[in-house]
């Protein structure tokens, strides 16, 4: 049985996979919604001054990125003891509850605490998309699930910019004030996510792997019994524990560096071309307008070579993939030192190579993870996964912005494009070794599992 070219793994059913890929589309919107509302926000209703308005934007992020460096591995561990389906859950409600009261906060405190819900929630739904899509897809179409898994999240993404952050303005309109009309798009936004998060509750699978897919066609309420059994604690250790397989390590190492290439250009790109552009004489507006376009170019390239990039994942070694995919992104980035005006035709090219180079270092590394990760600890290993995706984007972010400030605005994707190089030349090194594990499937079960300690 296929969906757009995925073969469905045993126990699972069209509607799962529609699910997962909507899910996928849903967690982007709203994942990307908060953060820029968030600037309308601190002005139009909660009264920030200008002047604090980039220290309170800063506290954020940094709040928002230490709890899910501190919560994603965690969440994995507790996929794989409990089932997919309740932290997808879970992550939809504190999503909505952060989003809702995210408007009415009166203070920087309480504003900072939203977003510390909000970022649980997020690190919830983030976690879980990518894990479902290798689990009910066989191990064949892995590659191409992931594809169409990124044109799903793409679509959010852009989703996010075109409708919803959108609302307040559509509101203003109707004849509200600038606070109603956030706080009402808020409310909006957040009795959405509710109503997906039931909606999920009756499409996703209660199997918790494609391991136990067998069992839940017979008994869809199963719940892995050897999971169940072993402590969180040991699940988050196994997950760690991969770094000593040579594909994990180099499906973790790519995921540090793609997700910090993602952040680069959301942030630093806009960043160069704005700044660059009032400097010529450009209206903000006007330069807030070049430069959505530019990135506009970028993740539309990213979109578009999504599906291509699953569609190789499933006919060439997936560890050469991943090589060929960050040789791609170090090279793109690194074309941006020859770069002197962001405003000229040559940046709509480094567009088009970075939003390639980003959505392959992404697409890649996770369905390498996927054929070396044992099925019983597979939501462990993408929660590590995703949290070395944290830690890139933290630790490129800091270093990128203090070069950006004192060598040139091209630092952060050089910083980006040179540790995609160190992962080449890793992933070259452990090329050979690297052996599909017969465990991601389900094979060679570890059915004897006690519990550690």
């Amino acid at each position: 049985m296929r969906v757009l070219g995925v073969g469905l793994a045993p126990g699972f059913s069209r509607t799962n996979l529609w699910a997962c890929w909507s899910l996928g589309l849903t967690a982007t919107m709203v994942i990307s919604f908060l953060p820029t509302a968030t600037p309308y926000l601190l002005g139009g209703v909660l009264e920030v001054p200008s002047q604090a308005q980039g220290r309170v934007v800063g506290l954020l992020g940094l709040a928002a990125e230490l709890t899910m460096i501190l919560s994603l591995a965690w969440y994995g561990a507790l996929a794989d003891r409990y089932g997919r389906r309740p932290v997808v859950i879970a992550g939809f409600v504190l999503c909505a509850l952060g989003t809702a009261l995210f408007p009415f906060a009166g203070d920087t405190t309480v504003l900072v605490a939203l977003r510390v819900v909000f970022a649980l929630g997020a690190a919830a739904l983030g976690g879980m998309f990518a894990t479902i899509a290798v689990d009910y897809a066989r191990e064949d179409s892995r590659g191409r699930s992931y594809g169409v898994l990124g044109v799903f999240c793409g679509l959010g993404g852009l989703l996010a910019v075109l409708v919803l952050a959108r609302l307040p303005r559509t509101f203003e309109s109707g004849g509200m004030s600038p606070a109603s009309a956030a706080r009402v798009s808020f409310l909006v936004v957040a009795a959405g996510l509710l109503i997906v998060a039931v909606v999920m509750r009756f499409a996703l699978s209660p199997a918790r792997a494609s391991q136990d897919a067998a069992r839940a066609s017979q008994d869809p309420a199963t719940v892995s019994q050897d999971a169940g059994r072993v402590p969180l604690t040991r699940l988050v250790r196994e997950g760690v524990a991969l770094f000593r397989d040579p594909g994990a390590a180099l499906a973790y190492l790519a995921a540090f560096v793609a997700r910090a290439d993602l952040a680069v250009i959301a942030g630093f790109m806009s960043l160069w071309i704005v700044d660059h552009a009032t400097r010529q004489g450009m209206s903000p507006a006007e330069a807030l307008a070049r430069a959505g376009l530019i990135v506009g170019i970028a993740h539309t390239m990213a979109l578009v070579a999504s599906p291509v990039l699953g569609w190789l994942g499933d006919r060439v070694r997936r560890q050469n993939l991943v090589i060929g995919a960050q040789l791609v992104a170090a090279l793109s980035y690194l074309s941006t030192l020859l770069i002197s005006d962001p405003l000229g035709s040559g940046m709509i090219v480094v567009a088009v190579l970075v939003g390639v180079g980003e959505i392959a270092g992404i697409n890649t590394a996770g369905p390498l993870l996927a054929q070396q990760a044992p099925a019983a600890v597979r939501g462990s290993a993408f929660g590590v996964q995703a949290l070395m995706g944290a830690l890139g984007i933290m630790c490129v972010s800091a270093l990128g912005g203090l070069l950006y400030d004192h060598w040139r605005p091209a630092a952060p994707f050089v910083v980006s494009g040179v540790l995609g190089l160190c992962v080449v030349v890793f992933g070259l090194v452990v090329r050979k070794r690297v052996a599909p594990n017969p465990q991601a499937n389900g094979q060679d079960r570890r059915t004897e599992r006690t519990p550690a300690g």
